[in-house]
């Protein structure tokens, strides 16, 4: 009976793609999965990575103690390892994983399922996106995957989830796509975009491969929703559309993710803004705001307007706009379909990297600055995608508050908006203010949404 249901879904997925091959006889059906195996775990590796970290006193940035504790609990050296899987993507070793595996390892070995080791370095690597690209060293005529485009994918296909979960070895499980389009749930980032599985992914499974029954990538397994840290059949896999523009990027020599910057904040429609909209359904993202320096501005969108599309795809979150816009890729033109006091239409959008205009002209204050050893920029589009910064922030942003501004209570991502009750436009203006100041200091701070003013006697 079992294997009666796999041939129905095997044929229920040929009609999306033709290629898929269903079993035509006892034997095919008896080997299963093993012809797909037997293709892909040779591409499928572990990852061991290491990183020294220093372990400091408790009482090191605490104003009283420190003086206190000054003798004790000198800062002590301690490595942290990790293990994870990867996928090999060219026969020149380049590897994807997850950046929770690698981001910030010091060393890492790759070892293949033939018992090869070999050493890699981080080419790029993205936290926001969870995934990181490998060079392996000395690395020829590797085993590879081929990546198919995860917008063909559909729910119900069968799927293979192949890692070293537990640290136990390579192993494979399957199931089928069981939601696509999940934003937010896997990592808690309103910017993740995930394909979900009930194929079980458990602690070690990171960065492994998610393929479909021909033994093309279609996602790399990045996490799992679970009470207990155990599989509950609820995994995300980043799909290889994202992927590809990773490993693109990678090779082009870029070291940091670059994505499009739309330069706007939206919401998602909700069945009671619908009609006020137009909107027969809820559905799209309604912008709320547009940075001055917005392309969206730029192609004639304002606030009000509804995103239903980019390139023919249907975004109804904040999360699959970013996806549509990064799998597409700086410097390309997208087709974004809107809706405007209930009339649909479509307006070419230039996909534009965050101006870093006016420049940050980033500054560290001195041994004479009232908050010595601080690194300040000044904010403009670049630094407001980088931070997260409200669209109409103004002023200067901490980049390092130093060991002097932690203990006054300042943050990275702080926006100094004034000192000394003078307002603040540039680091070159804050870095003076603050070498001015005397006696005492006070400065206009913003933390997201929250202004504070904080007061200090030099």
């Amino acid at each position: 009976m079992r294997w009666i249901l796999v041939i129905c879904l095997l044929l229920a997925g040929l009609s999306a793609r033709a290629e898929m091959q269903v079993p035509t006889s006892q034997i095919e059906i008896q080997t299963g999965f093993v012809p797909v195996v037997k293709k892909v775990s040779p591409a499928v590796v572990n990852i061991y990575a290491r990183r020294v970290v220093s372990v400091q006193s408790p009482f090191s940035s605490d104003p009283f103690f420190q003086d206190l504790f000054r003798d004790f609990g000198t800062p002590r050296q301690r490595v942290q390892n990790s293990l994870g899987s990867g996928v090999i993507l060219g026969k020149d070793g380049i590897v994807v994983s997850n950046y929770h595996v690698v981001g910030e390892a010091t060393d890492i070995r790759v070892v293949l399922n033939d018992r090869r080791e070999f050493s890699a370095k981080v080419l790029l690597a993205d936290e926001e996106s969870d995934l990181a690209i490998l060079q392996m060293e000395d690395a020829r005529d590797m085993p590879a995957l081929t990546l198919r485009d995860s917008d063909t994918v559909q729910v119900g296909e069968l799927v293979l989830a192949l890692g070293n979960p537990f640290g136990v070895g390579q192993t494979v499980s399957s199931g089928i796509v069981s939601g696509l389009a999940r934003s937010g749930t896997a990592t808690g980032n309103a910017r993740g975009y995930f394909i979900q599985t009930d194929a079980p992914i458990n602690p070690g499974n990171s960065g492994g491969a998610l393929v479909d029954v021909n033994g093309s990538l279609i996602g790399i397994n990045t996490s799992i929703l679970s009470r207990s840290g155990g599989s509950n059949g609820i995994g995300f896999a980043i799909p290889s559309r994202l992927v590809s523009q990773f490993v693109a990027q990678a090779r082009d020599g870029k070291s940091a993710f670059e994505r499009p910057w739309a330069g706007m904040d939206g919401q998602p429609v909700t069945a009671d803004m619908a009609e006020g909209l137009g909107l027969s359904a809820p559905g799209g993202v309604v912008i709320s705001q547009l940075h001055p320096a917005s392309s969206f501005l730029e192609a004639g969108y304002q606030p009000g307007d509804v995103i239903t599309a980019v390139e023919g795809h249907a975004v109804n979150t904040p999360a699959e706009m970013i996806f549509r816009m990064s799998v597409t890729g700086i410097g390309a033109e997208a087709r974004i379909a809107h809706v405007r006091n209930g009339e649909a239409g479509e307006a070419t959008v230039r996909l534009i990297a965050a101006p870093d205009v006016p420049p940050r002209g980033q500054r560290t204050t001195g041994r004479d600055a009232a908050i010595p050893g601080m690194v300040l920029s000044t904010v403009n589009p670049a630094v407001i995608g980088e931070y997260g910064l409200p669209l109409t922030a103004q002023g200067v942003v901490v980049d390092d508050p130093g060991q002097i501004g932690l203990r006054a209570g300042l943050r990275a991502g702080d926006i100094l908006r004034g000192i000394n009750d003078v307002t603040v436009e540039s680091a070159t203006e804050a870095e003076a203010a603050l070498e001015e100041a005397r006696r005492h200091l006070f400065l206009d701070v913003q933390r997201g949404t929250q202004r504070m003013t904080m007061r200090f006697r030099l």
